[in-house]
């Protein structure tokens, strides 16, 4: 049936496609203009361009590659205009084909930036707000826009742990404010929340998004108060413009491997590896070797190996296409998109699809009023049984792969049985499903248009409604040796409501300037999940459908509310264009909190300054075109606990009575606190803005200081109370660093450019205190002045040598210590390795990222690259660590070396079980430089793409993850890497991945 839905799907997308190739071509043949329009300086396609007749209300709008399509008759004049370019009129001749040039303007800074609740000229802007470059929003072959924006945004820390397919990234603005609450920053698309509606990035195509903006400071978040202490992320989706329809198709594909391969050893290497651990351990091999199992016996005697990599990981294949059709009339405009995205990991198993479907509305039904809707759907499925990476690794190429009856094995090195085989759970067929429907509705209303005393103000209702439904449906039977049969089916569901009510005001006397902006607001989320797990089943027939088969059961279900409520108050001001001030007030309450602190208030203010206004700057106006200093001040907060936190609740369990089951209430271990409040953080924030030589050179320089308090921390209690933890604000933690971003145009000649963008950030986090008392938690790893998150543990200074043992040299320092083991520092001097000898190494945080990208022009062509950094980040390494008494029971990277009494190594340990026994976790840094993304792509010239009977097109390719320079031993120093790559069910999902590098090739066609 699924195999039936997924064909019916590809038939309908291709019918779909064709029938709008069918209307394009028809358009085509109409009478109309097709053009490009081009940066003067550079000689790339500008997208976003407004095209319109004069004296007409047609019009439209540039697409990625600049070009355009529009009906115009001879001797009629087009307008070009854009925010920092001059404007040009081009009357229109009898060719059908136009190129236009637009000059840069000196006017760049009345470019509108989207700041939330509204959007303002960038000249006027107090707070820190970075706008992510278009070009890193196209061309990428990226499943979210996160992905894109890695490492191109300054002091915004997006780290890709996984690399599975459909998995996101985490996102830090500034460093990390808290301990034990959430720390990402709130995700708004379209004016509504995504954040807390249990919505993912992943739900937003790509392709869909106009812009999106990133607040960083105090003063810029503080307009969405308790939600703003850890950074806003503004995501504005495509809407439809007055013209000529456009169609537009995106479509790539190609090809994903491994960015770095971790070889295993090889057969010979691991048969020294059985010698030595025999020797060490006086055990015997199995038939007198070389081989240690059983099952590995025959493989060796007939000289068979089996790549084990090789068996669980393949070619992975990515590929996307999007069909986008937009256009509309003065009174009413569209724009809607279908797109589907397919990855196949590069592990078996790891497939993932997604379906969204977007449309974007706008209507004036009458001159003061303005309604329109942004609403999508977005489909994700997981499905299928998935290979074991880590347990691949494990493998001997001497393991059994199938039984004499052609199954899989279970233990593959058997009587070995600690390793399973890893291709074990391909064999199930569990459904891993999550929905998005959401619905978001406007009505605007200017009531300047009614009345002309009341010009500039306006009130605008924002309505959305979000629903996610998740499933995930699974079984394990025989074929994976489980007798008895184990099913689980488990739903869960949200449903988000936001009511936003805005009022804004705005008014110019002479050169003042006021914008007011007024919130009332409503938010309610409903969240339920119920699970039903099954075991011992009569047949394997049913797997989870048939749960009710099984002798028996186990049914579980939670439900939770959370509502809110806010208010906010924001006024702008600006004198000439040179003195600006920003005050806002926010006023949130939350159910999440005690009756005694359900509100709070979080204030803030900022002012700016346009020194390349002045007059007295008027000599050097060829040299500087912005010169700008801001300085901000606010209070920003932050509620991420889930709700009855602050409750005492109970628990009803079965109590026997007799022959009678009665129901018995009791404590949950969790004490409820009234007092809880809000976490909040206070943060100072100053900035320059400059750009030289006509903008040649130009960026930002940040500086700020953040200071969070009363947070969040689950503290625990003694026992005796009755209960094990209970929800405080206790603790303080700082950030301070510095936001750098330059842009540079090196070369601009006429066929000819290059042009760089530089980003540079330094956090340093800090805790200050933890529960009042300037004492440090050792059992979390806090620690007053350093990060929250640091490697705590002991040093390593070698590895004891068999003539150090001899000569006693080991006596008063670590007695237990034998020939091969790690040599620990004795930093407290007392004789003895301990918890005395563990200091603070490093820390999970980098100290500093970095990113570089340069773009080359040539005619047509375009060439990006881009290269990330990330510099002072330190790990535990899984590869180097693991268990100790696994060393001499599985295969182990090639690169892992080991001490044996010829090799004398000083820096690996011995296959002894006894030569890590105070569980070191070899901490190394996990450092990095990345050729993160290069991509070569042609617009072809208009004339040229006008004969084939399109307006635009532009072709790519491009790479991503291409190569990376680290020290680290492991697949990357960004995955994740855990032990024996269990996932927290133990059901055997292998939740580590490689990190991928990828090849594709694309084309973008607008009709």
């Amino acid at each position: 049936m699924l195999k039936h839905f997924t064909k019916n799907y590809y038939k309908a997308f291709c019918l779909l496609l064709c029938a709008i190739l069918s209307v394009t071509l028809g358009f085509a043949q109409q009478t109309t203009r097709n053009g490009v329009v081009k940066d003067a300086g550079t000689g790339s396609g500008i997208v976003g361009v407004t095209v319109a007749v004069k004296g007409t209300s047609n019009s439209t709008q540039t697409d990625a590659t600049g070009s355009f399509s529009i009906s115009a008759s001879t001797g009629q004049t087009l307008v070009f205009s854009f925010i920092g370019y001059d404007p040009k009129e081009v009357a229109v001749g009898q060719s059908t084909t136009i190129t236009v040039e637009l000059v840069s303007s000196e006017n760049v800074l009345d470019e509108l930036v989207v700041v939330g609740y509204g959007s303002q000229k960038r000249s006027d802007i107090t707070g820190s707000v970075a706008s992510v470059p278009k070009e890193r929003l196209s061309n990428l072959p990226v499943t979210n826009v996160m992905q894109a924006i890695q490492g191109a945004v300054s002091n915004v820390n997006i780290s890709q742990a996984s690399s599975i397919p459909g998995d996101s990234p985490a996102t830090q603005v500034r460093g990390l404010n808290s301990m034990s609450a959430g720390s990402g920053p709130y995700i708004v698309v379209d004016g509504i929340p995504l954040t807390k509606t249990d919505g993912s990035i992943n739900d937003i195509n790509p392709n869909d998004i106009e812009s999106v903006e990133i607040l960083k400071d105090p003063s810029a978040v503080a307009i969405y108060g308790v939600n703003g202490s850890n950074g806003v992320i503004l995501i504005t989706t495509k809407r439809g413009v007055t013209g000529t329809p456009t169609i537009r198709y995106s479509g790539y594909a190609g090809v994903e491997e491994p960015s770095h391969m971790l070889d295993p050893v090889s057969a010979e290497e691991l048969l020294a590896r059985y010698a030595e651990y025999a020797r060490i351990t006086n055990t015997s091999l199995f038939n007198g070797g070389p081989v240690r199992n059983e099952y590995e016996y025959d493989n060796y005697q007939n000289g068979v190996t089996t790549d084990w990599l090789d068996a669980v990981m393949q070619t992975g294949t990515i590929q996307n296409h999007n069909v986008g059709l937009s256009g509309g009339s003065e009174n009413a405009k569209y724009y809607v998109s279908v797109d589907y995205f397919g990855q196949k990991g590069i592990v078996k198993g790891f497939d993932y699809d997604r379906y969204s479907f977007r449309t974007n509305t706008d209507f004036d039904p009458t001159k003061y009023l303005t309604v329109g809707t942004s609403a999508f759907i977005s489909a994700h499925k997981r499905d299928g049984g998935r290979a074991n990476l880590t347990q691949a690794l494990a493998m001997s190429p001497y393991a059994r792969m199938y039984g004499d009856d052609g199954t899989l094995t279970r233990w593959p090195m058997y009587s070995e049985q600690l390793w399973e085989n890893p291709l074990l759970h391909t064999t199930t067929n569990p459904e891993r499903r999550e929905f998005n429907m959401s619905l978001n509705g406007y009505a605007e209303m200017n009531f300047g248009n009614i009345w002309e005393p009341l010009s500039g103000l306006k009130y605008r209702f924002n309505g959305g409604y979000s629903y996610v439904p998740k499933r995930t449906n699974e079984y394990h039977g025989l074929s994976v040796y489980n007798a008895n049969g184990w099913g689980r089916i488990h739903n869960a569901e949200s449903q988000t409501y936001t009511l936003e009510n805005i009022l804004t005001y705005e008014k110019t006397i002479g050169l003042h300037r006021f914008d007011f902006t007024g919130l009332y607001a409503a938010r309610s989320k409903y969240w339920q999940e119920s699970e039903a797990v099954g075991e011992i089943f009569p047949n394997d027939v049913l797997e989870w459908g048939g749960l009710g088969t099984a002798s028996t059961h186990k049914v579980s279900s939670r439900a939770d509310l959370y509502r809110s409520i806010s208010q906010m108050g924001r006024l702008n001001y600006s004198y000439d264009s040179r003195y600006m001030l920003t005050f806002t007030v926010r006023r949130d309450g939350a159910s999440v909190f005690g009756d005694n602190h359900k509100y709070g208030v979080f204030p803030s203010g900022a002012a700016a300054w346009n020194i390349h206004n002045e007059r007295f700057m008027e000599s050097t106006r060829n040299v500087i075109d912005n010169l700008k200093l801001r300085v901000s001040y606010g209070v920003a907060g932050n509620e991420a606990i889930t709700p009855y936190q602050t409750l005492s609740l109970m628990d009803s369990n079965p109590l026997a009575l007799g022959t009678l089951s009665n129901a018995a209430l009791r404590y949950r271990v969790r004490m409820g606190n009234q007092d809880l409040r809000w976490e909040k953080t206070a943060g100072f924030n100053t900035g320059v803005d400059f750009g030289l030589w006509g903008n040649r050179l130009s960026g930002t320089v940040e500086f700020y200081k953040t200071n969070t308090q009363d947070m969040l921390i689950l503290q625990r209690l003694p026992r005796i109370t009755g209960f094990a933890d209970v929800w405080s604000n206790l603790g303080k933690v700082s950030n301070t660093g510095i936001d750098v971003t330059l842009n540079s145009k090196n070369i601009v000649k006429d066929n000819f450019s290059w042009s760089s963008m530089l980003v540079f950030a330094h956090n340093k986090n800090k805790i200050v205190d933890v529960y009042g008392d300037k004492k440090d938690d050792l059992g979390n790893r806090w620690f007053i002045g350093h990060p929250v998150g640091v490697i705590y543990d002991y040093t390593q200074v070698g590895i004891w040598q068999e003539d150090e043992i001899a000569a006693g040299l080991h006596n008063g320092w670590d007695e237990q210590a034998e020939a091969g083991a790690v040599k620990l520092a004795d930093l407290s001097g007392d004789g003895l390795i301990n918890d005395d000898d563990r200091r603070i190494l490093g820390q999970t945080a980098p100290k500093w990222t970095g990113g570089i990208t340069n773009t080359f022009t040539y005619k047509d062509f375009s060439l990006n690259v881009f290269i990330q950094t990330v510099q002072g980040a330190m790990r535990n390494n899984p590869q180097i660590g693991g268990a100790s008494d696994e060393l001499g029971r599985r295969s182990a990277p090639a690169d892992l070396g080991y001490w044996t009494p010829e090799n004398k190594s000083n820096e690996w340990r011995s296959l002894s079980n006894r030569s890590n026994i105070y569980g070191y976790g070899f901490p190394k840094s996990a450092s990095f430089t990345r050729l993160k993304d290069v991509t070569l792509s042609y617009n072809m010239p208009a004339d040229i793409a006008s004969k084939i009977g399109v307006s635009g097109v532009t072709l790519y390719a491009s790479g991503r993850n291409l190569y990376t320079w680290t020290s680290w031993l492991g697949w990357d120093p960004e995955s994740r890497d855990i032990p024996r790559g269990h996932s927290q069910d133990g059901v055997g999902d292998n939740t580590n991945y490689p990190m991928v590098r990828n090849y594709v090739f694309g084309v973008n066609l607008t009709f």
